[in-house]
């Protein structure tokens, strides 16, 4: 398929970057069901870390499986598959290039209580080696730890940039002075979104906002300054326009288990309020192939 209008455009908005990286830019966006729209939908597996393997796969125990979830990112029509090194490496071979693939560089675990800050679990040559799109790094903006988290995703993206590979960056708010209700806040989320922004992510990955407003110092602002926040689409608009006035890609997490009307509730706010796509793991991963297909389905239908 010859790259669309609509790709040119965003392929533009990353001036500075490099061929190389918009050419897996490209690639990603480029691929699937989604081929060409500007919207995409990416199957990420990094759960078995963060909640462990019975938490991440019992509920559809193929899913131990790591051929069965690049079947599954394959089948559907993604437009991409992340994990960490051990799931992507099993899986590698007999799959090479049929879906584009990142690889999640940093993980947590929920046997260290209250760390903060995520462990780096793999390399940029290690996506190299693996011939991923970009590679994907978790900061939590507010943490102890945030600063140093910064740090290290400045260091790797200049590795991955240099060698034309995308960022995609998971920003998670949490910890100083954000409440957990803050965590998914309207101010909280677009903070986070700006602040990845600011250090370069190609791709950025919010939670879906509320329209809780946490910061006192903030509120003022929004009560004050005309930003709807009524509907999710309103929220979700607002997080685009603090994404450099919606000219980077940004996909928001499927996040906990939920049934199909809530999820697809949640696409056409993505959707409506100008969105890139959604990143879905634990709701289709969870679910039985057939289900996990024609969720993904509906979700790309909306998309389309």
């Amino acid at each position: 398929m010859l790259r669309t209008d609509t790709v040119r455009q965003i392929l533009s908005w990353y001036e500075g970057e490099t061929p190389g990286l918009k050419s897996n830019l490209s690639r990603l966006l480029m691929h699937g069901r989604l081929a060409g729209t500007g919207r995409v939908v990416i199957l990420p597996v990094d759960q078995g870390f963060e909640h462990g393997p019975a938490r991440s796969f019992a509920p559809n125990p193929a899913a131990y499986d790591p051929h069965y979830l690049y079947e599954l990112a394959i089948e559907s029509g993604v437009s991409g598959y992340a994990a960490p090194l051990g799931l992507l490496e099993q899986g590698a071979d007999t799959f090479a290039g049929e879906v584009p693939l990142i690889l999640k560089l940093n993980s947590g675990n929920s046997l260290a209580e209250g760390a903060g800050d995520q462990a780096l679990t793999g390399t940029v040559e290690d996506a190299l080696r693996l011939g991923c799109v970009g590679v994907g790094f978790t900061i939590y903006p507010g943490s102890d730890h945030a600063y140093a988290m910064m740090e290290e995703l400045r260091e790797i993206t200049l590795q991955a940039k240099s060698r034309g590979l995308m960022t995609v960056v998971w920003s998670y708010p949490r910890g100083g002075k954000v409440s957990k209700a803050g965590e998914t806040g309207l101010d909280i989320i677009a903070y986070a979104a700006h602040m990845a922004a600011l250090l370069g992510a190609t791709i950025i990955k919010v939670k879906l906002p509320t329209d809780h407003v946490d910061l006192a110092d903030a509120r003022a602002t929004y009560e004050k300054n005309p930003i709807p926040t009524a509907t999710a689409a309103d929220r979700v608009r607002h997080i685009m326009q603090a994404s450099f006035a919606g000219k980077r890609i940004v996909v928001f997490s499927g996040g906990a288990a939920k049934n199909t009307d809530e999820l697809l509730d949640e696409v056409r706010g993505i959707r409506d309020g100008g969105g890139n796509g959604s990143i879905i793991g634990r709701n289709s991963f969870q679910r039985s192939k057939a289900d996990a297909l024609k969720l993904l389905s509906d979700v790309m239908d909306l998309y389309a």
